[in-house]
């Protein structure tokens, strides 16, 4: 609902065609959220997440420090703005050009540290988009160090999740300054654009984003109860409108989760459980334990499997239609690799199997075609 709210506050067609999003979790990489995952998109200032992945390569290898002092050239300071407004031959140090980028979002220094670390800016988005290839970015390509507009400049949702986690794991000690609030430069003041870190409960980083082009952008990371979750939102239509989708958002990926925990507990409750009596040798009938199910084991009524995310989100939520007075599980969309194609399998999980069949049997009256199946595993992928 959170989402179609979103799309229907984009202002045309074309606003609402570069829309895209993804939700991850950093140590599985399972994607429990997404819309338009690889939908080639402008990043826009999140650009400059690239531009301080190479600074603290350099400053991990020692090649920078963080009180080096920087030169601003006259290319530099001819950057429009967002930007600190150095004059040419003007000083900044590491540290403060990487508090400029994140909190001002700074076009001017972005320059300056391209300089300082490629010799050019054209190097250096040369040096940018071969990382990203190393990085798993396969749909990457950088032209400037800034995120000023570029119609080459492109990448996408998925990729920028890879970024984010990527800076967070190589650079612990560098992650820090993603969450820095504000930054004062010459008796200045620059607030950092992110909001997210004082709107949205766990959040620590990571950076925003807006080109007309590609409307208002933002990568988040924040940690939920045992979970570290990566997201990356393209496409709203002001800061505050994507602000709310963003927390709306995760606000029902948290919910999905808090159910995928009750779910794997109650998998593995039963799997020791059974266990315990295989073990005793014991004769007890195990269905006078755990029910009808003999196997112990969870099922799912499968409503579709499709090549894209949207298609199958809309079969579960025609679905639940049918059975929001009846059903209490919860709907996955389980992501997976099928004869080399990415598939996405819409499915009601977590029911014993009795229930599964008429579950799949109401959706049969209201030509819904459906499948039970048996869930091998608790189910680690999907969106509700």
């Amino acid at each position: 609902m959170g989402l179609l709210l979103f799309l229907a506050l984009q202002s045309g067609a074309a606003n609402a065609a570069r829309y895209a999003s993804i939700i991850v979790d950093e140590e599985t990489q399972t994607v429990l959220h997404a819309f338009n995952p690889d939908l080639l998109v402008f990043p826009a200032s999140l650009t400059k997440m690239m531009t301080l992945y190479l600074v603290f390569e350099n400053l991990k290898s020692g090649k920078l420090k963080r009180n080096t002092i920087l030169n601003v050239s006259l290319r530099a300071s001819r950057q429009p703005r967002s930007k600190l407004g150095l004059k040419q031959n003007s000083k900044i140090t590491v540290e403060q050009s990487i508090k400029a980028l994140i909190t001002k979002s700074a076009n001017d220094i972005a320059t300056v540290l391209a300089e300082r670390v490629g010799g050019t800016e054209e190097n250096f988005a040369r040096i940018m988009t071969s990382r990203a290839r190393q990085l798993s970015m396969s749909r990457t390509q950088f032209k400037n160090a800034s995120g000023l507009p570029n119609k080459k400049q492109v990448s996408t949702a998925r990729d920028m999740a890879f970024l984010s986690i990527a800076l967070r794991q190589h650079f612990p000690n560098y992650f820090n300054f993603f969450k820095t609030n504000q930054f004062y430069f010459k008796g200045s003041r620059h607030k950092n654009h992110n909001k997210l870190l004082r709107r949205l409960r766990g959040t620590d980083g990571i950076k925003t984003g807006y080109i007309r082009d590609s409307g208002y952008n933002i990568a988040v990371s924040l940690k939920y109860k045992q979970r570290r979750l990566i997201g990356t939102f393209f496409g709203g239509k002001s800061a505050k409108r994507r602000d709310r989708h963003v927390i709306k958002t995760f606000k029902r990926v948290f919910k999905m989760l808090d159910q995928m925990d009750i779910t794997n507990q109650k998998y593995q409750y039963n799997k020791a459980a059974a266990s315990t009596f295989r073990t005793s040798g014991s004769k007890i009938n195990n269905a006078q334990i755990f029910g009808r199910n003999k196997t112990n084991r969870l099922w799912s009524v499968q409503v579709g499997a499709f090549y894209r995310f949207q298609a199958a989100r809309r079969a579960a939520l025609r679905a639940s239609k049918v059975l929001r007075h009846t059903l209490k599980s919860r709907i996955y969309i389980k992501e997976n690799i099928s004869r080399g194609k990415r598939m996405f399998r819409a499915r009601f999980i977590g029911m014993e199997k009795f229930k599964a069949r008429n579950v799949c049997k109401r959706l049969t009256q209201h030509n819904i075609r459906c499948l039970v199946v048996q869930e091998k595993r608790p189910t680690a992928q999907g969106d509700r």
